[in-house]
């Protein structure tokens, strides 16, 4: 059985919890959402970073821009986009719940397709780097973004732009946002579950294990690079166009593009887990939003040196992540059968050479 097949029990699990968690904690829905939305960071960041080897610091970028192109999308099919930005905070814009509905659906398909363009258009510049020179650029690509819309008056610019108000109870509002979360979570798993067991995963390991060699065997590496940040872009603008919804009021810097935080977040939470892994961004996102949650409940003005401490915990002790720990500890639940007769005549013969050397 391989290694999918026999954590799948877990995914079961995991979908049968995401189905009640509401239900169960009623009191608790927005924090659970946010969760979901981690776990799409999480996922979405290891396509690049943990297959491939290509740490982005980058990818809020898309988060961003799927935010902007469906709140142009929800307001321009009724209104004149720079006359409704100019007008709210003075001027009270009413959408139907018809146009309310029309807008939001095609405003988070339209915030996906606008997401994957730009990882197109970018990736092919980006991926010309490589180490911490692409880590650099990507994160200079996001704050760039920011600065740019912060700039576009547009959009509101720097002032930001509330978004259409949900037509019904804020219950039922809290409900449906976190059903949309969570079903493009789900999705997210089962795409990436799907192209990590095919050719796709293999040849993005291969990048990540030598790419030159990966080149020489003619796989084409720039490609599958773009094409999995064209994934990662699709379900991180769909995820920020619901997102700004959620929240009702976006700007650049701390809402849409916040590099330092969100941006950051993604890298810590698949380290923590596990990169490289499907499971591992999962459990890595879960730890940290439960962490994140308790320090900014009960640590309030020490959040930042929580985080910070989590972060040193993860370097120092967990280079590997979670799973990858659990996998030396306990390979064989992870689908990794170990000759230990091998094992052990390894081992004896380390012994024997240690104690060669000391004589």
């Amino acid at each position: 059985m391989n290694k999918l097949g026999s954590q799948r029990w877990i995914y079961i699990a995991l979908l049968v919890f995401g189905i009640v968690a509401p239900f169960l904690f009623p009191n608790f829905t927005s924090q659970l959402t946010v969760w979901w939305v981690m776990v799409l960071f999480a996922l979405t960041w290891d396509i690049s970073g943990g297959q491939m080897g290509y740490n982005s610091l980058g990818n809020i970028v898309f988060f961003g821009v799927g935010m902007y192109a469906s709140t142009i999308v929800q307001v321009g099919l009724y209104y004149d986009v720079a006359a409704y930005t100019a007008a709210v905070g003075a001027v009270k814009v009413d959408f139907t719940t018809a146009q309310y509905f029309t807008g939001l659906a095609s405003g988070i398909i339209t915030g996906g397709i606008v997401s994957v363009v730009f990882a197109v258009v970018f990736g092919a510049v980006v991926f010309g780097l490589r180490g911490p020179y692409f880590a650099i650029g990507t994160l200079g690509m996001g704050l760039a973004a920011a600065e740019l819309v912060a700039s576009w008056d547009y959009v509101g610019g720097g002032g930001g732009v509330a978004l259409p108000v949900y037509p019904g109870h804020p219950d039922e509002r809290s409900l449906m946002f976190y059903y949309i979360i969570f079903i493009l979570a789900t999705l997210t798993i089962l795409v990436l579950m799907r192209i990590y067991s095919s050719f796709f995963g293999i040849a993005a390991n291969a990048i990540r294990d030598d790419e030159e060699k990966a080149e020489g065997m003619g796989v084409h590496t720039l490609r599958y690079k773009i094409v999995g940040w064209a994934i990662a872009a699709f379900f991180l603008g769909m995820t920020g166009a619901v997102f700004g919804n959620m929240i009702g009021f976006i700007e650049p810097v701390e809402v849409a593009f916040p590099a330092i935080t969100f941006g950051i977040f993604m890298v810590v939470m698949s380290l923590l887990g596990g990169k490289g892994t499907l499971l591992g961004p999962i459990i890595g996102a879960t730890i940290f939003h439960l962490i994140k949650e308790l320090t900014w409940t009960y640590m309030l003005g020490w959040q930042w040196v929580a985080l910070g401490a989590l972060i040193i915990v993860i370097v120092v002790f967990f280079q590997q992540g979670i799973i990858g720990w659990a996998q030396e500890k306990w390979p064989e639940k992870f689908g990794i059968y170990v000759d230990k007769d091998e094992v052990a005549s390894e081992t004896r013969l380390e012994a024997d050479g240690a104690g060669r050397v000391a004589e």
